[in-house]
C-alpha cells in the first residue's frame, strides 16, 4: 500500500500566503506535488483552521468565494471527519505525549487515516508519534 501524507493546517497556510517568503515557496512546492500524488490527507479541523487563518490571519485575507473554491479543491484529498471519539482519542493522545489538545486531534486524524508521515512545523521534527512521524518540510 502507498504512503499517505497527511498535512497540518500550518503548511496549508504557508502554502497560499505569498506574504510568507520562503516559507511560502516550500510550502507551495510541498502542497503540489501531494495534489498529483494522490496519498495527500486532511482533516475537518485543517479545513475549519485553514478558512479561519486564511481570511483572518494573513497579509492579504483570502475572499469567501476564493477560500470556498480553493476548500472545494481540498475536497480531493482524503478527509477525515473528526467524531466524538476522535476527541476522546486526542484527550489520551495529549496525555501521552504531553502536547496541546488541538495537536493532538491532528495526529488521531493523522493515525486514523493510516498516514506515515505528518508533515508540520508544530510538532518536534523526525518525533514518532505512534505510527506517525512528523516531518517540517519548512527546514533548509
Amino acid at each position: 500500500m502507498a504512503e499517505k501524507y497527511f498535512v497540518d493546517t500550518n503548511i496549508l497556510i504557508y502554502a497560499h500566503d505569498r506574504s510568507a517568503g520562503i516559507k511560502h515557496k516550500r510550502a507551495q512546492e510541498l502542497v503540489e506535488s501531494l495534489w498529483t500524488s494522490g496519498r495527500s490527507v486532511l482533516s475537518t479541523q485543517v479545513l475549519q483552521e485553514l478558512c479561519v487563518n486564511l481570511r483572518r490571519k494573513v497579509a492579504k485575507p483570502v475572499p469567501v468565494d476564493e477560500l470556498r473554491a480553493l476548500i472545494r479543491d481540498y475536497l480531493s484529498w482524503e478527509i477525515v471527519v473528526n467524531t466524538p471519539e476522535a476527541v476522546i482519542q486526542a484527550l489520551e493522545i495529549e496525555v501521552r505525549y504531553k502536547i496541546s489538545f488541538w495537536d493532538a486531534l491532528i495526529l488521531q486524524a493523522a493515525e486514523q487515516s493510516g498516514a506515515a508521515v505528518l508533515y508540520s512545523e508544530d510538532l518536534s521534527e523526525r518525533q514518532n508519534y505512534g505510527t506517525v512521524q512528523v516531518v517540517n518540510p519548512l527546514l533548509g
